[in-house]
């Protein structure tokens, strides 16, 4: 393991619906969390910490604050000031680190991170702002997330895809059958910008993990 060849580790984690119980199985492993550091995918723009749907809120409440010991450091993504100069504040910190291991999911419209379609697959940059798609405010609508359609932000800072690619190792988590149509898109159909986690297949080290219903069309 990294740990052991190195003496400490990297890792991003995913947030949404979909990564409940990753997060929870991962939050109770015996692990030297203390030479671990970690990184955040995604995060709304304008969206307070205090807020429900805040990726922040979701990670300390259901994964960091739930860990045995505290981490070496986790990087949490703040919406909540200029997207673009906390673009730059993540990037130069994950630039200089090796991510071990990613755990992220796929979207009801084929996103990656916030990546939606279609997706830039050349950009070099670690972090960036984005515009959100409505199939993807929708999902977040329809996740319960928020109280109707026009609450959900149009924009937020998304890992880019290079990025993420860059990970040693990739966990993709998909449950539910309302992700079965974007899990077939992305394991049968070609690497296309037009479904963002097509790109996995390119990977070296990706295990993708479904249930029933995800893999319901595969």
């Amino acid at each position: 393991s990294a740990l052991e060849a190195k003496g400490s580790a990297s890792f991003i984690v995913a947030t949404g619906a979909s990564q409940f119980e990753t997060l929870a199985e991962l939050a109770k492993a015996d692990l030297t969390w203390n030479k671990m550091t970690g990184f955040h995918l995604d995060e709304y723009v304008g969206l307070p910490i205090s807020h429900d749907a805040s990726f922040r809120k979701y990670l300390w409440e259901r994964f960091v604050s739930k860990l045995p010991l505290p981490l070496a450091a986790f990087h949490f993504l703040d919406g909540e000031v200029d997207p673009d100069a906390e673009c730059r504040r993540v990037s130069a910190l994950i630039e200089e680190t090796v991510i071990d291991v990613a755990f992220v999911g796929i979207g009801e419209n084929g996103h990656l991170a916030f990546n939606d379609p279609p997706a830039d697959f050349e950009t070099e940059r670690p972090y960036m702002p984005v515009d959100l798609d409505d199939a993807c405010r929708q999902q977040q609508f329809g996740e319960g997330w928020f109280p109707d359609f026009d609450s959900v932000p149009k924009r937020a800072i998304s890992m880019s895809v290079r990025q993420i690619m860059k990970s040693s190792t990739i966990v993709c988590t998909v449950p539910d059958e309302r992700k079965a149509e974007a899990v077939k898109n992305a394991t049968q159909g070609p690497v296309t910008p037009e479904v963002p986690a097509s790109i996995l297949k390119e990977h070296p080290d990706c295990h993708l993990f479904l249930d029933a219903a995800a893999a319901s069309l595969t």
